[in-house]
């Protein structure tokens, strides 16, 4: 294990129930288990907000080769898992940190584990560390927030340029486009070194036979990419992980104290030479374990199949991972700037998928805006929070795009494409509720009868019936595709919601379409909706 400082001008105070280390400062413990090796950090945040990284290790376990394989993990890994835990359990005795006060991610092999719940069960029995179980939405969404975090000082030049955040691991690779520093898209791929492993062993005499393999496993992926979006115009390659912080190592320089820099010259360098040698020369002249070494080529040749894509001539690898973002989202008090950020690149990532389907940016623009207000000044009424405000600025984004498919029937095609579609940072579960609101913006009211409303949980299905009421009164108010009414307010009586604006032209198609559309309002909310 070895000890290293780093900086974090983070700033916050600490909401978590975390030990102190007798000078005020407290001290953070971070575990993330994951496909090839179980990891931990443990950090000291300072009562200024910043952090020093005080300790990390890393113990291989073969979970990845288990699950990829036989769907499930054996006991003798499972039991390797619990042992690897122990010792960390100890470890963090000294440090004055209980396991049930660690943060502890389990990512792709645990979660596509058949057996993940008796995992889970014991590793919480035998060691006490509380397991969660964190989806590729997830880890794109941690992933984010620490390399955002890493690079604060060069952020002025990231907003203003095209960038690709990638990150490849044993059961996934993960990768988010962004432009001009907006979120364009962000996909999690079930392609990872260990899935390859097995065909990668019976196929390959030579680092040359393995590149031709995998561009040929990753050729649709990348045909993909470039239907929607434009990779000529990626200025920054942004490479993430172990993998890529070992190229870092050998061919790059330090910049500052959370990343470094390669040229990209150096870096086809580096992997070449890389390609020269074996597994076990690569662990002599690299100084890095066996089990780093076998992943290592292959994580390489699938960066630089992308970066070969792109106009990228420098690579920046931030020194994180989804540990630092754990950090950052649940300890360090950064929750609201975060979320603030967080939201705006969701609402980027649905318009991104908006604009593939062609959707009335303007129409949708102002039926965002007018729903927004709408449920702003309703708080009381709905009960709902912030996570919901964002799904209807979402639902009212996309709620349209059917009509990519056909006007006829435009709602049900919309829930459909939503349904089968990736929004960053948006979970599956999320990302349902906003396509059973886009399918019940207009049309029949929401039943359980119905599908994909009836087999929501409870809460969820009272969340779709609020946010669908009120994004089918915003789409009434601009139901000509006009824009004529903006800067809605709102006044309850006891019966009756009456809703005034600043408008221009005759509003009669607009009255029309609340005669048309409020009755689901009115049964939700108990209000008739009252144009004056």
């Amino acid at each position: 294990m070895r000890k290293e400082n780093g900086a974090g001008s983070n700033k916050g105070n600490n909401s978590a129930h975390t030990p102190d280390n007798g000078s005020g400062d407290t001290v953070v413990a971070v575990i993330d288990v994951g496909s090839t090796a179980i990891r931990l950090v443990i950090l000291e945040l300072d009562a200024s907000g910043g952090y020093q990284r005080l300790d990390r290790a890393s113990r291989p376990v073969g979970l990845g080769r288990d699950v990829f394989i036989t769907k499930t993990i054996k006991a003798a890994s499972m039991m390797q898992a619990v042992q690897i835990m122990t010792g960390f359990a100890e470890l963090l005795k000294s440090w004055n940190i209980e396991p049930e006060d660690a943060y502890v991610v389990a990512t792709s092999a645990v979660r596509e584990a058949r057996n993940r719940d008796t995992f889970v069960d014991r590793i919480q029995t035998k060691t006490g560390f509380q397991v969660q179980i964190i989806d590729g939405v997830e880890e794109n969404h941690l992933t984010y927030i620490a390399v955002l975090h890493a690079v604060e000082n060069f952020r002025a030049s990231f907003s203003r340029s095209n960038s690709i955040i990638m990150e490849v691991g044993g059961g996934s690779t993960e990768l988010m486009i962004m432009y001009r520093g907006k979120m364009q898209a962000a996909q999690s791929l079930k392609v990872g070194t260990l899935r390859l492993e097995q065909q990668l062993k019976s196929r390959w005499d030579s680092g040359e036979n393995m590149e031709e393999f995998l561009r040929e496993q990753f050729r649709l992926h990348v045909a993909n990419l470039h239907t929607d979006s434009d990779l000529k115009r990626i200025r920054y390659f942004i490479m993430v992980g172990g993998d890529a912080r070992i190229a870092s190592y050998n061919s790059g320089e330090s910049v500052g104290e959370h990343y470094s820099i390669i040229k990209r010259d150096r870096f086809f360098d580096f992997v070449n030479a890389v390609q020269k040698k074996s597994v076990e020369e690569t662990v002599r002249d690299l100084g890095v374990t066996y089990n780093e070494a076998e992943g290592l080529l292959p994580a390489l040749l699938i960066f630089k199949i992308f970066l070969e894509e792109t106009s990228a001539q420098e690579i920046i690898v931030p020194d994180v991972s989804i540990r630092e973002g754990i950090l950052l989202r649940n300890v360090m008090g950064q929750t609201a700037a975060l979320d603030k950020n967080f939201a705006s690149q969701v609402v980027a990532s649905a318009l991104s998928l908006g604009r593939r389907y062609h959707i009335d940016e303007r129409h949708a623009q102002r039926v965002k805006e007018l729903s927004l207000q709408l449920y702003d000044q309703l708080s009381e009424e709905h009960g709902l929070g912030l996570r919901e405000r964002l799904y209807l600025e979402v639902a009212s984004q996309l709620h349209d795009v059917g009509y990519f498919i056909n006007q006829s029937g435009h709602h049900k095609h919309g829930q459909y494409i939503v349904a089968h579609s990736e929004i960053f940072g948006l979970s599956p579960e999320e990302i349902r509720i906003i396509s059973n609101v886009v399918r019940y913006h207009r049309g029949a009211k929401p039943v359980k009868s119905h599908l994909e409303f009836g087999t929501l949980p409870r809460q969820h299905r009272l969340a779709v019936m609020k946010l669908a009421a009120i994004l089918r009164v915003a789409d009434a108010l601009d139901r000509g595709h006009g824009q004529h009414f903006r800067n809605v307010k709102v006044e309850i009586d006891n019966t009756n919601m009456f809703i005034s604006g600043e408008h221009s032209g005759d509003l009669s198609i607009e009255r029309y379409g609340l005669n048309l559309k409020a009755g689901l309002f009115e049964e939700v909310y108990g209000y008739k909706v009252i144009l004056r």
